[in-house]
């Protein structure tokens, strides 16, 4: 452990830097790391920590010390190097246009924010409306001033999915840095879900066939990504601190008090108090908005740290790994007898990560067991379950005998259609039955 001078200069000039910033996530961010010279895992967790504890600047330069040395020491974080940690705070003069370099993927050239408020063909002030970098959206009242629409899907955990849909605009926005931008990018090669060329197929595949397969679950996944986290993607991928700034606003969200405040009281009776604080406390900071085009490959690039650490780990272990959103899998005859030990390295690892393993969530299956990934069986081949494949079955023969509306479904052709095409791509003689049961409904009755 470091010398108790270490120590106070490392708390010391965080304090400074972080009061030097404008008062938001990414900005004080950006400070810190730049004090540090370098962005640790556990930099956006104390922004995060530290945000939410003064909702404006503190001023208080002795006082945030004091919260900044708590929340380090009671998380027992390793401080880097002496020799870093003695550096004073010294920061890029406010008229420094000097750029990183520009990363190695073809990405879309931004080099100023008019320059992305032209490529968004928006004003300057549209731009800074949307990007909402003050984060107005938090206490707005008229929901037409708002860029999201939000809902709580019910979940049987108790507490519900809070779904934030960016409005038409936005929507556009996000898809086009979507497209010009993020998806050439790759993730890891653990992360199938919300890339290119993987899919959930391609998910179950790796733990086919298997001995055993653990299944763990992050919690709050998108929430817990911080604006601060994508803020630093941005950086990474060569842009400017100004044009990564809007970029942040631009693919980030607070989700308004009173829609909180809905969302608890519906979920008080059932949900745990711990996780309740805890999405209530990531959604009332800038953060990955679950809806938003941008967030799936936003949170892969998120959890890329992650999925390195835990495909390492689990090589070490003798087992497979790959992740599917929230969703990690772990596959393998190892794990019968020491699948405890790897959740609870797994748990260490994703904290570290900025990340927390859904307590109560953990599945370990033989190959005794119909073992599940992601709703496929991959005992023997990824297949569909066979309860679902007969009720299927059944709504067809009966839609054949009664015709669609008597089954309720007048105007889901569409929707029944996806459910075949779902099961022949798993099984394609299974697939093929239901097509032919598909062809002799009637829907003209």
């Amino acid at each position: 452990m470091y010398e108790h001078v270490d120590w106070d200069r490392l708390t010391f000039g965080l304090a400074r830097a972080m009061l030097a910033a404008p008062w938001s996530a990414p900005g004080v961010a950006e400070e810190a790391a730049a004090f540090l010279g370098q962005w640790p895992a556990w930099l956006d967790p104390l922004v995060l920590h530290v945000t939410s504890a003064y909702r404006r600047s503190p001023g208080d330069l002795r006082a945030l010390e004091r919260v900044i040395s708590v929340y380090l020491r009671e998380h027992r974080v390793e401080p880097p190097p002496p020799a870093a940690a003695a550096v004073p705070a010294v920061r890029r003069p406010r008229g420094d246009h000097s750029r990183p370099p520009r990363s190695e993927w073809r990405t879309a050239a931004i080099d100023s924010v008019p320059d992305l408020a032209d490529a968004l063909e928006l004003s300057l002030g549209q731009l800074a409306w949307l990007a909402d970098v003050r984060s107005l959206e938090r206490t707005v009242a008229d929901e037409r001033l708002r860029n999201y629409r939000y809902a709580a899907v019910p979940r049987r955990s108790g507490l519900p999915r809070v779904i934030e849909a960016p409005k038409l605009r936005l929507k556009e926005i996000q898809r086009w840095i979507l497209r010009e931008i993020l998806d050439h990018v790759p993730a890891h090669e653990a992360a199938q879900g919300f890339t290119r060329g993987r899919s959930v197929i391609d998910h179950a595949a790796v733990h086919t066939g298997r001995h055993a397969v653990l299944r763990l679950d992050l919690a709050d996944f998108f929430a817990s990504v911080s604006a601060g986290r994508v803020f630093g993607i941005f950086q990474t991928l060569g842009y400017r601190a100004a044009v990564a700034h809007a970029l942040t606003g631009l693919t980030t969200n607070v989700v308004p008090q009173h829609v909180w405040e809905v969302v608890r009281r519906t979920a008080a009776a059932s949900a745990p108090v711990p996780a309740t604080f805890r999405l209530g406390r990531a959604l009332a900071t800038p953060h990955l908005p679950q809806g938003g085009p941008t967030s799936p490959a936003l949170a892969n690039l998120a959890a890329f740290r992650l999925d390195r650490r835990l495909a390492g780990l689990a090589t070490a272990a003798g087992v497979r790994y790959s992740r599917y959103a929230d969703d990690l899998t772990f596959s393998g005859g190892r794990l019968r007898r020491s699948w405890t030990n790897l959740e609870a390295l797994v748990g260490e690892i994703a904290r570290d990560e900025g990340f927390v393993l859904n307590a109560g969530k953990s599945t370990l299956r033989t190959a005794a067991t119909r073992q599940q990934v992601c709703g496929i069986v991959v005992n023997a081949t990824p297949n569909v379950p066979r309860d679902e494949y007969d009720r299927l079955k059944a709504v067809l023969h009966n839609a054949v005998r009664d015709g669609p509306a008597a089954q309720g479904l007048a105007g889901r052709r569409a929707h029944l259609e996806g459910r075949i095409a779902w099961v022949a791509s798993l099984n394609p003689a299974r697939g093929e039955k239901l097509k032919r049961r598909f062809a002799e409904i009637d829907w003209t009755r």
